[in-house]
């Protein structure tokens, strides 16, 4: 019998105490795995249909690969099982800051099936995304300047709700130029957003991107009767 909760983690981080909880939702019979900031709420289970999407819409809108794909926020691991369920992609690399998400899925907390350890395309790098994103070298320590196919970005709620401080800089024209020096000619951007589309950070794309565009991801609440939800996945393409 599965417990009604548990808290599987509590540790400490330079943002906050993080933690993993599971939890047993009787109304829907299912065990439902949680991360939280402090008391906020950072990702849960039983909501990955936009962060799904937010892989399966970039690696479409590439065409052809092979891709070498980087993934800016690890979480409960959906975008990076998405990205590795396409048959193109080459390598991915997924930037995480908080170690203890990473120690997560290195000891099997979460119900990721299979995990991310078992294909052999996948690496997960402790590091700061937003301080690599403005850097000259770039995402890979191995290979200073490396440029990427795709670059999937799942870290704050919003451009505008931000986890820290820090990632204030990366959503201006300035901060998303230097993030466009890290990808090939052609290659795309894709940024989750827990919000509906906003044109105005659409405009903000559209000053370093070509073919900017905000797909809503709706799905249906099941703890509040089906209720839909909107959230948004944000697409830019670097000029060929």
């Amino acid at each position: 019998m599965s417990l009604y909760f548990e808290e599987l983690d509590y540790r400490p981080t330079p943002i906050g105490a993080i933690s993993l909880r599971r939890r047993r939702v009787h109304a829907l019979g299912e065990d439902v795995f949680e991360i939280l900031l402090g008391e906020e709420h950072l990702m849960s289970s039983l909501f990955t249909a936009s962060e799904i999407a937010l892989a399966r819409l970039a690696l479409a809108a590439l065409g052809d690969g092979p891709f070498d794909v980087i993934v800016g926020g690890l979480g409960l691991g959906y975008t990076a099982q998405a990205v590795l369920e396409h048959e193109n992609v080459r390598s991915l690399t997924v930037i995480e800051m908080l170690e203890p998400v990473i120690d997560w899925h290195e000891q099997g907390l979460l119900p990721l099936e299979p995990p991310l350890s078992a294909d052999p395309r996948c690496r997960v790098l402790q590091g700061d995304f937003f301080a690599l994103a403005a850097s000259d070298s770039g995402f890979d320590p191995d290979a200073p300047g490396r440029l990427f196919h795709a670059i999937l970005i799942d870290i704050d709620h919003t451009p505008d709700r931000l986890l820290d401080d820090r990632s204030g800089g990366f959503y201006t024209p300035g901060g998303l130029a230097r993030l466009a020096s890290h990808l090939h000619p052609g290659g795309i951007v894709a940024l989750w957003s827990d919000e509906g589309p906003d044109d105005a950070f659409v405009k903000r794309l559209d000053t370093v991107f070509a073919d900017v565009r905000a797909e809503p991801v709706v799905f249906a609440n099941p703890l509040q009767e089906g209720r839909p939800v909107t959230q948004t996945v944000y697409l830019g393409h670097k000029a060929s």
